[in-house]
């Protein structure tokens, strides 16, 4: 039998209503379909009832994913009152710590990550017929997850199990690949003209006023509710002090806040219509699937907020980015849901034409942990392994590996451990999962619940309009834990504290209590940081410099303090460490920890390392047995090394001062000389390189053996390096070397006149011309293939000449230079002249 819906749903027809026969027939013969309908064309409430026509009552539930609790309560809600119903019978939602649904309920509307739990428990899904992802274009970590596991569900064990995408911006045909072809239905949208006024240069100043200027100038210009949209909630709320110092809201005007912090009641109440003109000041939260009642008017900034995760430092950071084109254009479509509207932009047209398309998938930016723990608990240790429409960066993913491996969330081969199930069975990121375990085990869970919502919730220390801590980091987590209490027990607040944060911890520990049935705390006052290690053992932090405000992070990474006044040596640094320009990060939350707190709670991670290296300023080797938690050194002793160990540090320094640590004599550059110029006379011979950077090169061949002992730059310089290096040749070479480049040259004189091979590319052989008397022709080395260079001295061992040739010399220059010496060589007795 059709089913029908009450007369509610007839009021108003929608695009969706022309193409919902053809989508119910593509649905019915096709395991996976694509519906491509724009904002306002009615498609998150429409198509699921219209789906109760072809899913029949005993093959399961529909389940509708939506990105946000509050888009997932209003389309259950206006679903029910279209068949004049309360929420909870045909139609029910399920979302974080609250839910409304029966054994009558045939709809049910899901926030994201409730569909993974639901198919973690229930691998089959077994009672559900088909599941509709909405808003997928928004491409959440948690829609791409659950798109995953469904299809690998359709894939394995049921076949039948139906898959309908719903999307308003997304490029369709990548989707419809990896779905078999998935046939792809598209619907036009519900808009009205919108008029676009650019405002990029109105006001100046700051975000906050120049938004202020733009609402009052909307005001005046226009009809209708207004939309405005900033990027956080920081900027909302001083948006909201601004206009309530301009008397706005005295005029008959409702100023409301709606981002994903605020109360639900208050976001609700945001979101309805009202008698008054309303001023809705919105994250991204309000660009899809919502529909505010009576809104005629847009303000963008053009900005918006995202969560992105730095792999180099394992954290992730909220940062404000210029939106997408394809988010302008939501926001744009805001205004024409009702009737022709106006669109305020505090940009210019050159900055929307030159914004990116689209913005990416979360998958591509975000902390893979908890992703990486549903895979495992999925049974699946390589996200490959499952069909993604972006597979997860690899860098990302063994950044996600390494920290659950440090939970103790998987073994060493990325499977799933004991503990790791518990931690996935709790609806937190992984570092919260453990911290709760760990105070279960300490008897702390109230505190445990306090901490982790006061970590999970937005700071309770104010900001400013510009994003900065009014505290700048002088405040630890034990005085915002303080803060937190006193405000519960006596309502009293300090004047850092920020009231709307205060509810919103308050609100998630109350759940959280819930959640793990906490009882009265035994654990003390070390119970906080025991919680925090177990939660982030990766971040613990020792200060680099005395008296300075400079620390290295376990996870090799450096941050500073706002402050010199912390005097704390060790620090535990909970999640906010946002990168500096500076390149060290920024210390927002923190914990001094004591080290013997640090050593009994991780002595699991604490790594013996003996650390043996060259100290160039002191010229020595200096050895240190010392104790690590990760790149964090606890304490150092020193201690003597067994001299193998401290060999390949001498020859590191050596290589490193590339020989300048040796004493390269006389003897070893003689030699080094001779077998180089016997390389080169002789290429195909087999005479080693001898060069400077062959000898870096091949150190341990060569010095080796001569440096056993050595530990300090004295003794290196004692080393006979020249016999080390003569001791390389074999006998038969050494030989060779006397006979073709000899270290002398025996003259007519019969003085033994040494041989300079290091002044050059040829040797030099320097003596007196009255002892060359007797020798035609210039002597030769190499078996007469290398002539010697002849630098010629006056009886009193000045330089007179220089040749090549000496038989030209006697022919030629030898007669000037025997008339300069006026005679003194020829008064020489027993000598002839050649």
């Amino acid at each position: 039998m059709r089913f029908q819906c009450a007369p509610f749903s007839s009021q108003v027809k929608l695009p969706i209503d022309d193409i919902l026969p053809v989508l119910l027939e593509s649905i019915r013969t096709n395991p996976n379909v694509l519906l491509h309908a724009p904002t306002g064309a009615g498609k998150t409430t429409r198509v699921p009832l219209a789906l109760l026509d072809i899913i029949p009552s005993g093959s399961g539930r529909i389940i509708v994913l939506e990105p946000r609790r509050l888009a997932a309560v209003s389309a259950a809600r206006w679903m029910a009152r279209t068949l004049d119903e309360e929420a909870g019978q045909m139609v029910g939602y399920s979302i974080r710590f609250d839910s409304r649904v029966s054994s009558s309920t045939r709809i049910e509307v899901v926030t994201e990550g409730i569909l993974t739990r639901r198919i973690q428990n229930d691998p089959t899904l077994e009672g559900v017929a088909m599941v509709i992802f909405d808003e997928f274009h928004e491409r959440s970590i948690h829609a791409d997850l659950g798109l995953a596991l469904c299809r690998d569900v359709q894939q394995q064990v049921r076949p039948d199990l139906k898959l309908l995408v719903m999307s308003a911006t997304l490029d369709i045909h990548p989707l419809s690949i990896i779905l078999d072809d998935a046939p792809v239905i598209s619907s036009t949208g519900r808009s009205f003209p919108v008029e676009e006024i650019y405002l990029d240069e109105y006001g100046g100043g700051k975000l906050p006023q120049r938004m202020l200027a733009a609402v009052i100038r909307a005001l005046n210009e226009s009809e209708g509710d207004i939309l405005a949209f900033l990027p956080g909630s920081g900027e909302i709320r001083s948006c909201a002090g601004l206009l309530a110092d301009a008397g706005i809201a005295g005029r008959n005007i409702e100023v409301h806040q709606l981002y994903g912090d605020l109360p639900f009641a208050e976001q609700q109440i945001a979101i309805e219509s009202s008698t008054r003109r309303k001023i809705v000041l919105a994250t991204s939260i309000a660009e899809t699937s919502l529909t505010i009642e009576g809104v005629r008017v847009v303000i963008d900034s053009g900005m918006s907020r995202r969560m992105r995760f730095d792999p180099a430092s394992g954290m992730n950071r909220l940062v404000t980015v210029r939106e997408s084109r394809a988010s302008a254009e939501q926001r744009k479509g805001r205004a024409g849901r009702l009737a022709p509207g106006v669109c305020y932009r505090l940009f210019s047209r050159h900055t929307l034409s030159a914004m990116t398309p689209h913005m990416p998938p979360e998958i591509l930016e975000a902390d893979l942990s908890p992703l990486l723990l549903e895979l495992a608990a999925w049974g699946t240790t390589e996200p490959a392994e499952l069909t993604w429409l972006d597979p997860p960066p690899e860098t990302s993913i063994l950044t996600a590996r390494e920290l659950l491996q440090d939970l103790a969330a998987l073994d060493s081969e990325g499977r799933m451990t004991a503990l790791g199930t518990a931690m996935s069975r709790l609806p937190l990121h992984p570092r919260l999962s453990r911290l709760l375990l760990r105070a279960e085990e300490i008897c702390c869970t109230r505190l445990a619940c306090d901490l982790a919502a006061l970590l999970s919730e937005r700071d309770i220390i104010r900001r400013s309009a510009v994003g900065r801590h009014a505290d700048d980091g002088y405040h630890d987590i034990s005085e915002r834990i303080d803060i937190f209490n006193t405000w519960r027990k006596s309502g009293l607040i300090v004047p850092i504290a920020d009231i709307s944060a205060l509810k919103a911890v308050e609100r998630s520990a109350a759940q959280l209590r819930r959640l793990v049935s906490a009882s009265a705390d035994l654990c003390g006052s070390a119970g906080a940081s025991r919680l925090l290690l177990a939660a982030y053992p990766d971040r613990v932090a020792k200060l680099r410099d005395p008296g300075g405000r400079r620390y290295l992070l376990a996870n090799g990474r450096g941050a500073c303090i706002a402050t010199a006044l912390i005097k704390a040596e060790q620090l535990i640094v909970a999640v906010t460490v946002d990168s500096a320009e500076q390149g060290d990060g920024v210390i927002r939350q923190w914990m001094p920890i004591e080290e013997d707190l640090l050593r009994n709670e991780l002595s699991q991670r604490i790594e013996l390392r003996d650390v043996i290296i060259w100290e160039p300023r002191e010229g020595r080797v200096i050895a240190a047995r010392e104790e690590y938690i990760g790149a964090v050194c606890l304490a150092s002793k020193p201690f003597v090394p067994d001299p193998e160990k401290l060999l390949p540090v001498v020859m590191q320094a050596v290589r490193a001062s590339e020989l300048g640590l040796l004493s390269r004599n006389e003897a070893f550059l003689q030699l080094q000389a001779r077998v180089m110029l016997l390389q080169r006379t002789f290429p195909g011979d087999g005479w080693p390189d001898y060069s400077d950077q062959a000898l870096v090169e091949s150190l341990e061949i060569w010095l080796k053996p001569a440096l056993s002992g050595a530990r300090n730059s004295g003794q290196l310089a004692a080393v006979n390096c020249s016999a080390a290096l003569f001791s390389l040749l074999e006998y038969q070479r050494r030989q060779s070397l006397e006979e073709l480049v000899p270290t002398h040259f025996v003259v007519p004189s019969g003085s033994r006149i040494r041989l300079d091979y290091c002044e050059g590319e040829l040797p030099v052989l320097a003596v007196k011309l009255q002892e060359l008397f007797g020798l035609a022709d210039t002597p030769t080395i190499a078996g007469g293939r290398v002539a010697v260079l002849l630098h010629l001295l006056s009886p009193a061992g000045r330089p007179i000449q220089i040749t090549r040739d000496l038989n030209g010399f006697w022919n030629g220059a030898y007669h000037q230079v025997k008339k300069e010496l006026r005679g003194a060589i020829l008064n020489i007795p027993g000598r002839m002249t050649p």
